[in-house]
């Protein structure tokens, strides 16, 4: 019940998406030449970068999710032995990259408000706050999702599958933000 409620949910937060990518796109149409303008103003490459780490973060939620799957909720060997790590270990790291890309949005939004791109400057400044800031809200429920999931290790004896169905649908949630970036990353930085 808690994967299928997930899936529902997750569809209604696509149609959000959606929506947001129909604002982009109908706005680009009516003011081409701000958008001429103003994708100057992007760093592609720090942006790309960024989107690694994205991606990078869903292949160690992913790992964490087999070892959840398996039962194995921590490491049973050292801290440097990867291949004993449990689902705690991956999904630490999977916090850790998902923080340094919201962290790279932040520096990104600094730099674009220091060239005078800001929420309220004109209507590109508008739509691409909003389309990447809502992402940003999503990736950070996504990390409050995470520290739950990791937390909650610590607090079971035994961890058993209810608990791994909780690492699961946070997986799923965490990869559609993932697909979600690459959509917006590819319309915004690479369809100037």
């Amino acid at each position: 019940m808690v994967a299928m409620g997930t899936i529902v949910w997750l569809s209604s937060e696509l149609m959000f998406f959606a929506g947001l990518f129909a604002i982009y796109f109908t706005i680009r149409a009516v003011r081409v030449d701000l958008w001429a303008e103003k994708t100057a103003d992007l760093n592609v490459k720090f942006a790309s970068i960024n989107t690694l780490i994205l991606v990078v973060s869903s292949v160690w939620c992913q790992l964490g999710v087999w070892k959840a799957e398996h039962g194995q909720s921590h490491r049973t060997g050292g801290l440097l032995d990867i291949r004993n790590w449990g689902m705690r270990e991956w999904y630490v790291l999977t916090y850790v990259f998902g923080a340094m890309f919201v962290s790279g949005q932040v520096w990104e939004y600094a730099n674009l408000v220091k060239e005078g791109t800001t929420l309220s400057s004109d209507v590109y400044g508008s739509v691409f706050y909003l389309a990447t800031g809502f992402h940003a809200l999503h990736v950070t429920g996504g990390l409050v999702a995470f520290l739950l999931i990791i937390g909650r290790t610590f607090t079971t004896r035994h961890y058993s599958h209810n608990q791994a169905i909780g690492a699961v649908v946070t997986s799923y949630y965490w990869h559609f933000v993932d697909v979600v970036w690459i959509a917006l990353w590819a319309t915004i930085y690479l369809l100037k």
